[in-house]
């Protein structure tokens, strides 16, 4: 039997976040410290039930919407950045770069488990986040890809598949 499939497409206004952020070239060179509006857009492919319908996307919304409110207005540092040492203190974070340091009061920045900001990785940690819980997910979906645009034009994607044993 063939398994019909869906995708539903998420690329609301509201999905969106701006944040600062640098990305580590080297271990002496970066870009300053700027921001951008990013936006998002999201989709998931699910299996198609007797109903008609692949999945209730407005839990999928929500979910997209609370992750871009986590990012907005802050900077994002990379915490797994190989030429990157983040100091916390009871209020601040030292994040030093080739003997600069940089000082954030704890409610300006978030460190996210990245290698580096840019928006592959912003598109992995979505997904990663989307599915870090797999029993949060519907049943019914087997794929999802996640593009983050830092401007018009220009963007980065990354995709997720159910493993065929899961299904």
């Amino acid at each position: 039997m063939i398994q019909k499939c869906s995708t539903i497409e998420l690329f609301k206004e509201d999905m969106k976040f701006s944040s600062g952020h640098f990305t580590v070239f080297s271990s002496v060179e970066r870009e300053n410290l700027h921001g951008h509006n990013f936006r998002l857009y999201a989709s998931f492919t699910a299996e198609s039930n007797e109903n008609g319908m692949s999945i209730d996307y407005r839990i999928y919304k929500e979910k997209v919407r609370a992750l871009c409110k986590k990012l907005d207005e802050i900077v994002i540092i990379p915490g797994c950045s190989e030429h990157l040492v983040i100091e916390e203190t009871d209020k601040s974070f030292h994040i030093i770069f080739n003997s600069e340091t940089m000082t954030f009061l704890k409610r300006d920045i978030i460190v996210l488990p990245i290698k580096k900001v840019t928006v592959e990785e912003l598109s992995n940690w979505f997904i990663s986040q989307l599915t870090d819980c797999e029993s949060n997910l519907n049943d019914n979906v087997i794929a999802i890809t996640v593009k983050i645009f830092s401007s018009p034009g220009q963007s980065g994607s990354a995709s997720w598949k159910k493993s065929r044993k899961d299904r």
